[in-house]
């Protein structure tokens, strides 16, 4: 399968989307969330340390450091990334390619910049339906299968035009 499950969170920890691909009870939902936005929300750049760097330029060091944006959580591979206030997370399998799920969140959001003008929090809020029915046209049981904006974009500009 690949994608597990998607949440948008706000930088207080507040799910304002989530939508899964695998069936978890609510019970195991609402334990899951929480741990993995902790997790994932309380990273700074002082931990957990991907890539470390070094140049050697005029026999001075220079050491760059670097964090990913994926985390390991229970059977899940937690791939992250932050637009302005939103926290966007997508669990997937531990084999995932992890630069092709920053792809497709970065195609995401530009997919909602596009139809909402630059995104944010309140657009989540208040057009939650149009949110779901972008990551409906995009995944399919966990599967990615468009990644066209103005095919994900076209049946709802159709239905905007309806009402």
């Amino acid at each position: 399968m690949g994608i597990r499950f998607i949440l948008m969170v706000n930088k207080q920890g507040q799910t304002r989307l989530a939508q899964y691909y695998e069936y978890l009870t609510l019970e195991e939902r609402r334990a899951l969330e929480p741990e993995i936005v902790r997790k994932c929300l309380a990273r700074t750049e002082q931990q957990i340390l991907c890539k470390a760097v070094i140049h050697v330029y005029d026999a001075d060091v220079y050491l760059y450091m670097e964090q990913c944006s994926f985390v390991e959580h229970r059977n899940y591979k937690i791939v992250y990334r932050r637009y302005a206030s939103l926290f966007f997370l997508v669990g997937v399998d531990n084999d995932e390619n992890e630069l092709a799920i920053l792809e497709f969140i970065h195609l995401l959001v530009e997919t909602m910049d596009r139809h909402f003008g630059n995104v944010c929090e309140l657009d989540i809020m208040f057009h939650l339906e149009k949110a779901h029915f972008m990551l409906e046209e995009m995944v399919m049981n966990g599967c990615i299968v468009e990644t066209n904006k103005s095919s994900i974009l076209a049946p709802i500009q159709l239905m905007d035009k309806m009402n």
